[in-house]
This record gives C-alpha cells, sequence and structure tokens, in this order.
C-alpha cells in the first residue's frame, strides 16, 4: 500500500481511545428530536470539533414540522437547525458526507448514559444511530485533509436535526446539496454483523383524527357516536391492508381517545406508519385508506380526516449506486475487511438522497445494534475500522487511484 495512505491509516488507528471519548461525550448529551435545547448543545459541540477545517461552518433554520397533537389539533412544532460546512468547491469530483445529530431518546426518557458492557462493547444512547458515525466522519475527513492529496476532491458536510423524525423539515435542504455532488457518504450505522444496507423501502408517516358525538353513557347513550369504536374500525381494516401487495407493511403505532367511561367519546386518534417497495404502492395504499374513510365517514355523524404523507421514496440499487458499491468494496479489500451489503426495510436520508438523483451508501458509520432500543449499542473498535475505510476510500479517489465514473 502506498507509503502515504500508510501514514494516515496509522494516525487513525492512534485516535482510538480520543474516538472512543468523542462517542461518550456526544452520547450522554440528549438530543432527542424535539429536545431544542439539546439539539442546540450538540450543534455548538459539533461546530466545535468540525472548526478543525478551517472552513466556514453554517447553522441552518429549517422550516417548522406540520404536526398532529394528542387531541388531534394541528400546530407547527419547531426543528432544531442543521449544521453544514465544505471545502474545496472548485475541485473535479465534490462528495457529500451526511449524519445526524437528533436520537429517538427525549429529554424524560430513562436511557442518558454510557456503559461499557465489555471491553469492545459499549452500550448508549445514540451511540450507533448516529453519535459514533458522526465521530467516523470528522476523523476520516480529518485523515484526508492532513494526507498529500488534500484539495484534490472537495467535500460539504450535512448534518441534520430531525432524521429520526422523517427529515421533512430538512429535505429541501438535503435535495439542495444533493444537486452540488457526485455522490454521497451517510454514516448511518451498518447492520450487526457489518454488512451494509443496500435497497431501502420507502416510508410515510400518517394521523388518523376521529370525531364522534359526545352524549351522558347512561341517560342518553343511543343518541352519541363513538370515535374510539369507528376508529377501532378504520384500524382493523387498515391493519388489514397488510399482506395485500407483496412489500407493504402497516404499521398502527399510537392511539388516544376518550375520557370520563360516562361520557360516549367524540374524539379518537391514530398515528402509523407504512414502508413501501415501489413507489407506485404510494398510490395504491392512499386510494385504500381514503376509501375506508370514505366508508365510515358515512355513518352519522362520524368524521375522519387523514393528515401525514409518504416523506421517503423507496431507495433502489442503480447502475451508480453498485459502482460506488464496488469502490468501497475494493477499498475494503485493501483493508483485508470484506464489504457486501443486503436490503433492508428501514429507511433514512439515503431514501432522500436517492430520490434526488444522488448515487449514496448510507451505512458507513459503525458497528453495532439494538438502536432505538435501550440496549443500542456499538462495538467501538469498529470506529477506526470504518474510520479507516473512509479515509482510504476519499484519498484513492482524492490521488487518482480510481475514479468516480457516475
Amino acid at each position: 500500500m502506498n507509503q502515504d495512505y500508510q501514514n494516515q491509516l496509522n494516525w487513525v488507528d492512534a485516535q482510538n481511545d480520543k474516538m472512543i471519548n468523542n462517542v461518550i461525550e456526544l452520547a450522554e448529551i440528549n438530543s432527542g428530536s424535539l429536545n431544542l435545547d439539546g439539539l442546540e448543545r450538540i450543534k455548538t459541540k459539533l461546530a466545535e470539533q468540525f472548526s478543525s477545517f478551517d472552513t466556514p461552518i453554517e447553522s441552518i433554520a429549517l422550516p417548522d414540522l406540520p404536526t398532529i397533537d394528542e387531541s388531534g389539533n394541528e400546530f407547527d412544532q419547531k426543528v432544531g437547525q442543521a449544521l453544514t460546512l465544505s471545502k474545496h468547491a472548485h475541485a473535479p469530483l465534490q462528495i457529500l458526507l451526511m449524519g445526524h445529530m437528533d436520537t429517538v431518546y427525549d429529554l424524560n426518557h430513562t436511557f442518558q448514559r454510557c456503559k461499557w458492557l465489555d471491553k469492545n462493547t459499549l452500550n448508549g444512547p445514540g451511540v450507533a444511530d448516529l453519535k459514533g458515525g458522526l465521530v467516523i466522519l470528522h476523523t476520516a475527513l480529518t485523515a484526508l485533509e492532513q494526507s498529500p492529496w488534500a484539495g484534490q476532491i472537495g467535500w460539504q458536510v450535512l448534518i441534520n436535526p430531525d432524521e429520526e423524525i422523517g427529515s421533512l423539515s430538512s429535505s429541501a435542504l438535503i435535495a439542495k446539496s444533493a444537486e452540488k455532488n457526485d455522490f454521497g457518504l451517510i454514516f448511518e450505522p451498518s447492520l450487526p454483523d457489518g454488512t451494509l444496507a443496500g435497497a431501502r423501502k420507502g416510508s410515510g408517516n400518517f394521523s388518523v383524527v376521529v370525531s364522534g358525538k359526545a352524549a351522558h353513557a347512561g341517560r342518553e347513550h343511543h343518541l352519541g357516536r363513538n370515535a374510539i369504536r369507528a376508529l377501532s374500525d378504520f384500524t382493523g381494516k387498515l391493519d388489514d391492508l397488510n399482506g395485500q401487495v407483496d412489500g407493504v407493511t402497516i404499521n398502527p403505532g399510537f392511539i388516544h381517545g376518550g375520557g370520563p367511561v360516562n361520557i360516549v367519546p367524540d374524539l379518537a386518534m391514530l398515528k402509523f406508519n407504512v414502508r413501501i417497495t415501489q413507489a407506485e404502492h404510494e398510490k395504491w395504499f392512499l386510494d385504500q385508506i381514503d376509501q375506508i374513510a370514505n366508508e365510515l365517514n358515512n355513518r352519522d355523524s362520524i368524521n375522519i380526516k387523514i393528515h401525514g404523507k409518504f416523506g421517503r421514496k423507496p431507495k433502489l440499487l442503480d447502475e451508480n449506486t453498485n459502482n460506488l458499491f464496488g469502490l468501497i468494496k475494493q477499498t475494503g479489500e485493501k483493508l483485508n475487511t470484506t464489504i457486501a451489503w443486503k436490503d433492508t426495510g428501514g429507511c433514512c436520508d439515503g431514501n432522500n438522497l436517492a430520490a434526488a438523483g444522488l448515487a449514496n451508501i448510507d451505512t458507513m458509520g459503525v458497528i453495532g445494534g439494538s438502536i432505538h432500543s435501550s440496549d443500542e449499542y456499538i462495538k467501538v473498535n469498529s470506529l477506526t475500522e470504518r474510520a479507516k475505510l473512509t479515509a482510504l476510500l476519499l484519498m484513492r479517489l482524492a490521488a487518482g487511484e480510481v475514479k468516480w465514473e457516475g
């Protein structure tokens, strides 16, 4: 291997303890998607770390997120700010490096601290998804910038605050960034065995608000129109759509309604998620839920409103994405690391980049697992392993050893 490559890879190895400490520091700053104070704290910490690149760092305010509360009321939810920086804009090859600063653990969640499960396994909130990935991104980019090929490729870093709630507020910013770059790398965690994600399902989040008619449960029960019953019927019919089209899955995930049991409930609401494998599934699904709602709206004094939309298109593997996988696989071989990939039902900002026409690999982060639970963990040896993978890929491209043909 080129000695200049090896020097930088040796430098990455020497960062092991520092990387672990950085992951713990970031993970123990609560940055749940709606914890605006926590998101500001972690954005400030990230800006401090990325200031090492001696290039302007921009905080970008994002539009509010239209939201439905438990009572069925619409309101605009404020979200955190995105962070972006770029360098070498005139280089012939431009690469987008992405991650997110938010986690699924809110300020009141019991999971707030890191702990060691064994000498190679660290448990903590967001250690895999995605704070370990942010540390890898920074370390790999530092290795490139201190190599002899700094400036031979350009790059943009984009870190958004709303990935875990669908990236609806940052979607326009992501699409705009996609237009300026040749391909993207996103630092989501790999699968627990180190496999990268290939094709991904698309996703939509929806809320259903059912209005009925209140009445005394004893004296005038017959005058009431039970919103919980109507929503139960809707939910049953919704769940029955599972299995009707291959690759479409629907998950009713939250339900709320009613109050004192001596009152016929006049309000109930449901939140659900749907996953699809093909873009044409969107129309089929929307037609189905409109039909279900229309049937129930024909009932006396029952009114059903559906809110939400598909926020992420399915990510399919095109020629450019397969070529990018090939470059990463070749790079892994030089590090004696086997790189494989397979399709997954999960979705992320890789879907957004693909929808904007940008080839990307979206699992360049740590090896870990049990994400979105209190058992979330990373294998800490993967911090340097994955940082070297990205650093070597970037250096090979910058040195002209390999070329991007996308």
